[in-house]
């Protein structure tokens, strides 16, 4: 017969196995489902911007905004302080170089010009008494000169005379010898006059020299004085338009106080500000473009101003050849800047997802379009509307462009 055999209860040692493996298979679930879960981010698709990336042309320019300023500004600085007497021109009125702005009046300066004019007429007072005196010494001089030559020749024939006399025994020795002691004192005498009388001569030239040289100072001082009274008189210094005028009757203005400024019209230029990411691409001569009314406006770069503020910097743009017949100052333009040549590229749409990024990572949107993954990348060039795409993406992949912030640290983004 045969014998039944009980189904033996409990576990075998192969079940071990079976419970082994099953745990690590949940275990391995759960750790994909909880790593899943940190690196997600789920959103709504029709909350974000999606861009393809594309093969073009990408056009090496940015786009700026910029004011319509005149040419040159002429600042305007009080050269003399003073109170406002008279305005005769108001602000905005065209101007012609020299013409009379304000006029001032200065009570100080008023009185330093009559202490001038005193010390200066003092002055010609001394060099016209001291030129009297001179010329009495002078006079004097040459009247002693020629008593004392007159004498000096006289004296000498008398002497002369009786030396003949005293050699044949006419005279005596003692009227020879009186004779040649008169003649000696009286050439002595002469000597010392022409050279007292030449000095004199010497130190009138000098003196009257130094006189005049002191008079002349004075009077360019003087002279100096009076074109500071003229500057009391505020003028234009060239030819515009009297932008601003911050002067008004009875106001006290002091020296070197700037009081208002000149706008030359006869060109205009435009200031513009520039991001300075583009700082060391910003170069002087580079062409630009501005519409007005369907026509292209050509500009060249004039001026970089070196300064960054606030994350900008300043420059300034003129006209090359034509500008628009209703241009004012203070009208605002786009203006297409060209940095660089064209070249053929792979095209990435600018978006704000830069801001968050800095251009070194994007989320690229899967074949199924259910999911995104970031991916490193490496942009290049941009301009107003495309990024250049150096590495990382191919053309006809998607891009999520909208800003990032609320991503967080997530690595992949599930699209519903």
């Amino acid at each position: 017969m045969d014998i039944q055999l009980e189904k033996r209860k409990g576990l075998r040692p192969k079940h071990y196995g079976y419970i082994a493996l099953g745990v690590l298979v949940l275990f391995t679930g759960w750790k994909l489902l909880f790593a899943n879960s940190v690196s997600t981010f789920r959103t709504d698709k029709e909350r974000l911007s999606i861009a393809q990336v594309t093969q073009g042309k990408f056009d090496d320019y940015i786009t700026i905004n910029g004011s319509v300023a005149p040419i040159a500004t002429i600042y305007m600085d009080a050269y003399e302080g003073g109170r406002v007497s008279e305005k005769l021109i108001e602000e905005g009125t065209m101007v012609k170089k020299g013409d009379i702005i304000l006029k001032l009046e200065n009570m100080m300066l008023y009185e330093q010009i009559l202490a001038s004019e005193s010390n200066l007429a003092l002055k010609q007072n001394d060099l016209r008494s001291t030129k009297l005196t001179f010329d009495s010494r002078q006079v004097e001089g040459k009247r002693s000169l020629a008593t004392a030559e007159y004498d000096l020749q006289r004296l000498k024939r008398n002497y002369e005379q009786n030396e003949a006399l005293y050699k044949d025994e006419l005279v005596s020795k003692e009227v020879y010898l009186t004779a040649k002691e008169n003649y000696e004192l009286s050439k002595k005498q002469y000597d010392i006059i022409k050279i007292q009388t030449e000095q004199d001569d010497q130190l009138r030239r000098t003196s009257l020299t130094g006189l005049d040289t002191d008079l002349q100072r004075m009077q360019k001082t003087l002279s100096m004085v009076y074109e500071r009274l003229d500057h009391l008189n505020v003028r234009a210094p060239a030819d515009g338009q009297l932008g601003f005028l911050d002067a008004e009757i009875g106001q006290s203005i002091a020296q070197g106080e700037r009081i208002g400024q000149i706008n030359v019209l006869t060109d205009f230029k435009i200031e513009a500000e520039i991001d300075e990411h583009y700082i060391d691409r910003i170069k002087r001569d580079l062409s630009a473009t501005l519409e007005r009314n369907g026509k292209e406006y050509g500009l060249r770069l004039r001026k970089v101003y070196p300064e960054v503020r606030n994350g900008r910097f300043k420059v300034d743009l003129v006209f090359t050849d034509d500008k628009p017949e209703t241009i004012r100052a203070g009208q605002s333009y786009n203006i297409k800047l060209q940095l660089g040549a064209s070249n053929d590229a792979l095209l990435l749409p600018k978006g704000g997802f830069f801001q968050s990024t800095g251009g070194q990572w994007v989320f690229v949107v899967g074949a199924n379009e259910n999911e995104a993954v970031k991916r490193n990348i490496r942009i290049g060039k941009q301009n107003s509307r495309y990024y250049e795409v150096l590495e990382g993406l191919e053309a006809g992949e998607q891009v999520i462009t909208s800003n990032y912030d609320s991503f967080g640290t997530a690595e992949r983004i599930v699209l519903k």
